[in-house]
């Protein structure tokens, strides 16, 4: 075959560190747009971002080129340099060391978009801790609740 064709679809997730509460309603759609234009830069494709106060989901169309870990490390250092320079409430933001990164068949596209849309009410009954033991166990991935968490 002489061309390459790749479908990557892909639900990113990280949260603030030790899950702080930080991203107020004003900075969220800024930060959004300045995570979709990192991922423009990396070769991919922003599908949705959204989010709460304290993490953000971000669904995405992989580049054929792209290292998933390399992809996450600069999005997160990249976001999190910019967010500094937005208001001196940031000085001391940092994002939380690890992630979860999970595969998205196209067929379950429109429900990632609604569940990502749905965040603020989701979260109204639901921790940020108990989503992501639900979706690591969806996804089958296992974890030692002594590690999960920094």
């Amino acid at each position: 075959m002489p061309q390459s064709f790749v479908r990557i679809l892909g639900h990113l997730i990280f949260s603030t560190k030790h899950r702080v509460a930080c991203l107020n309603a004003e900075i969220r759609p800024k930060l959004y747009g300045y995570m979709a234009g990192v991922l423009e830069g990396e070769g991919c494709r922003e599908i949705l971002i959204g989010g709460v106060e304290d993490h953000v989901h971000i669904a995405f169309a992989m580049a054929k080129v792209a290292a998933p870990i390399k992809l996450v490390e600069v999005v997160k250092k990249q976001s999190s340099k910019w967010i500094k320079t937005q208001d001196r409430a940031f000085d001391k933001f940092y994002w939380q060391s690890g992630y979860a990164l999970f595969s998205v068949s196209p067929s379950n596209l429109d429900t990632l978009r609604g569940y990502i849309l749905n965040q603020e009410r989701h979260h109204k009954k639901m921790t940020f801790q108990d989503e992501l033991r639900i979706l690591l166990r969806k996804h089958g991935i296992e974890f030692d609740e002594r590690y999960l968490w920094d």
